[in-house]
């Protein structure tokens, strides 16, 4: 440990056996105030996913409240052990400890914080590289707010702050409208369940912050600036998770109320907006959604397909800059 970043360690019960990492991705949409508790049902599977093994934690703020929350509130079987890395500075990112640490994870966490943290801090630097070779040894990963917005091929990298729905559509190009490409690879592996996630983009609390709206506009951009001709979203609630196996099958669950469960979206474009330049409010028609709630049953999501089954699907639309909603069509 040194100025660069702040190591924490915390070992989990002497002697414990753990078994072999299957690959898989917890993708995650935050807690509503910052660090846990979490979707324990996402964590209980990413620890089975792990082989109840070591696990690294990454981000650039807090302590080690995952470990806390590992061990303090999530039945057994816990992790043997977990390691939390909190980088302060770019030059922690090739230091040799922290790359040991990375490479020697059993599953890899990326919490939540600011996204162009992560940016800054990990790009072009060892640390990317590594975070790259555990994709491709097939070690699962998971991201939670920030965590799941840099997992994606495309990024919304907040790189000049948040931005609000009502902004974005009144101007696709507006200055907080910062999009940037893959920090982590994983969508150009090859390797399921990565490799399901190129041409995404991820949002997070997503109905809690009214973000339909931007998440439009950041597809219109992408297809509009000539990144991708078919862009792809997924975009979760708080306390709410998408979990991916190692064929691209996802389901939904949640740590909220029965009466408020929480939500998943599965967006796909089928071309480019009508209008999306500089100044001028979107127009955008008929974007795809699926939307699969972690309350309907038996309801899953084929990312290799990009096809659900359970759940509802409708069209939404942006025209001069207000959203516009189709009406529901059941699977």
């Amino acid at each position: 440990m040194g100025a660069d970043y702040v190591f924490y360690a915390r070992a989990g019960v002497e002697g414990a056996v753990f078994g072999q990492p299957t690959p898989g991705l917890a993708l995650i949409g935050g807690p509503p105030d910052g660090p846990p508790p979490e979707v324990d049902a996402a964590f209980a599977w990413m620890i089975a996913k792990s082989g109840a093994g070591r696990w690294v934690v990454i981000g650039a703020d807090g302590e080690d409240e995952y470990a806390r929350y590992l061990y303090q509130h999530l039945p057994p079987p816990h992790p043997v052990s977990v390691e939390t890395l909190i980088f302060r500075t770019r030059e922690a990112a090739s230091d040799p400890a922290v790359v040991k640490s990375i490479l020697g994870a059993d599953a890899l966490f990326i919490q939540g914080g600011d996204q162009w943290d992560y940016i800054r801090l990990w790009r072009d630097t060892p640390v990317q590289q590594a975070l790259q070779h555990m994709a491709r040894k097939g070690v699962p990963m998971g991201g939670s707010s920030a965590g799941l917005a840099v997992l994606g091929e495309f990024i919304f990298s907040a790189k000049s702050g948040t931005v609000y729905s009502a902004e974005a559509l009144a101007d696709p190009y507006h200055e907080r409208v910062t999009l940037d490409r893959v920090l982590l690879d994983s969508p150009h592996l090859d390797l399921s369940p990565y490799a399901y996630l190129r041409n995404v983009i991820t949002d997070s609390h997503f109905q809690d912050r009214d973000r339909m709206g931007r998440l439009l506009a950041f597809l219109a951009r992408l297809c509009q600036d000539g990144w991708t001709a078919a862009a792809r979203a997924i975009a979760i609630d708080e306390m709410t998770a998408v979990l991916v196996d190692a064929h691209g099958l996802a389901t939904v669950v949640d740590n909220r109320s029965a009466t408020n469960p929480g939500a998943a979206f599965f967006l796909s474009t089928l071309g480019p907006p009508e209008v999306c330049q500089p100044g001028q409010p979107l127009t955008y028609s008929n974007v795809s959604v699926h939307r699969i709630c972690a309350s309907d049953v038996g309801a899953t999501f084929d990312l290799s397909t990009w096809l659900g089954r359970g759940g509802t699907r409708y069209s939404v639309s942006a025209r001069q800059g207000t959203l516009c909603w189709a009406s529901a069509l059941e699977p």
